[in-house]
């Protein structure tokens, strides 16, 4: 229908008057309908092809992963198409090597600390050693303080003194420990043979009770020595242990001190250019850092050495009076003696059973 309507259209005749104006004509009326006509034709036919076009569009769906994003204008060429699935990835790839990059940084700069570090050990290992050959082999300088030095060497002295006590005293110890052992045997076996010999009953009955009162005795002297040896080891082994390390860690930073001091001596009669003045600049602040750190540790070691002589003698004093009194009462066999001086030096004896510690006492 529409095609015949446009072909009689196509065909049809428009008159002209004499005045060059079109005429008016009936089939005009036809031809403006038919012009109406077609154009809503034409319309419902683009909507009703519109309208499939986005049900389509809307049950399928597009790919947003082959969605492209068109760079320029209009009728641009292919080269401006960007596909987002390789934006997608360069942005994951961009967040992971970002990451990536930081726990490298972190780890690299925890390397470096550590190069450094062992940078520094091997610059100040290698100056102490050459410090030490040279003293050693008599072409270096040391620093020597004599009171002090003198003072050191007595302690170790006295160190060495202290300890062969407390080895002979815990020689003395294990010995009489046996002794008294053998006494209560002894005294057990005598009241035994008292029960089993009528004719001797009195005569191992004294003598029974004799090596009681000594295994008795004896045992209040061990509580004596016990406590002797266990403030002489405390001495040697706490408090003079002690001050010798502070000593030992007194004498590596006097040698410190010295190798350091010797290096920035010989910076000082070398060449004074620019680089030679940074470096007499640098040793000159590490001089003056281990200079600090040895006048320090000096003085840490003569207030310990003071404190230790006045704790030494203080402690010796006790010790010695209770050794004496204790040695005497036993072989004067004055057991209430034996036992007051116990009291006097705060002693407390444990029962015989109490040799094991409770389960309490071992958590």
């Amino acid at each position: 229908m529409t095609d015949s309507i446009m072909s009689k259209a196509a065909t049809m005749e428009i008159p002209i008057n004499s005045n060059g104006d079109t005429g008016t004509l009936p089939e005009d009326d036809s031809l403006e309908q038919a012009a109406k006509l077609q154009w809503s034709l034409d319309e419902k036919l683009g909507s009703s092809r519109g309208t499939r076009d986005l049900q389509q569009v809307m049950v399928s769906g597009p790919n947003l992963n082959e969605t492209s994003i068109v760079s320029g204008g209009y009728g641009g060429t292919a080269e401006g198409i960007i596909p987002t699935s390789s934006i997608k990835g360069s942005n994951m790839h961009h967040s992971s090597s970002s990451s990536s990059m930081t726990a490298e940084e972190s780890t690299r700069g925890v390397a470096v600390e550590k190069l450094e570090t062992v940078k520094k050990w091997g610059i100040n290992t290698y100056k102490c050693t050459k410090q030490m050959i040279s003293e050693r082999f008599g072409r270096g300088s040391r620093t020597v303080d004599l009171e002090l030095e003198a003072q050191i060497e007595v302690l170790r002295d006295t160190k060495r003194k202290y300890e062969s006590v407390l080895r002979l005293a815990r020689a003395l110890t294990n010995h009489f420990y046996n002794m008294v052992q053998t006494q209560h045997a002894l005294g057990d076996t005598f009241a035994d043979l008292s029960q089993k010999s009528p004719e001797l009953r009195d005569e191992f009955g004294y003598n029974a009770e004799t090596q009681k009162l000594l295994c008795k005795n004896g045992e209040t002297l061990l509580g004596a020595i016990n406590f002797f040896v266990s403030s002489i080891n405390t001495l040697v082994n706490k408090t003079m242990e002690d001050t010798l390390m502070t000593i030992k860690l007194y004498e590596n930073a006097r040698l410190e001190f010295d190798a350091y001091r010797s290096d920035l001596e010989e910076l000082s009669l070398g060449p004074r250019d620019a680089v030679a003045m940074a470096r007499i600049d640098a040793a000159q602040q590490q001089y003056q850092l281990q200079k600090e750190k040895y006048e320090r540790l000096r003085s840490d070691v003569i207030i310990k050495l003071k404190f230790l002589e006045e704790n030494k003698v203080k402690v010796m004093h006790k010790q010695l009076l209770l050794f004496h009194n204790a040695i005497s009462a036993y072989f004067a066999g004055n057991q209430q003696q034996l036992e007051q001086t116990l009291k006097q030096f705060n002693i407390k004896l444990r029962p015989p059973g109490a040799d094991k510690p409770s389960w309490l006492e071992e958590q």
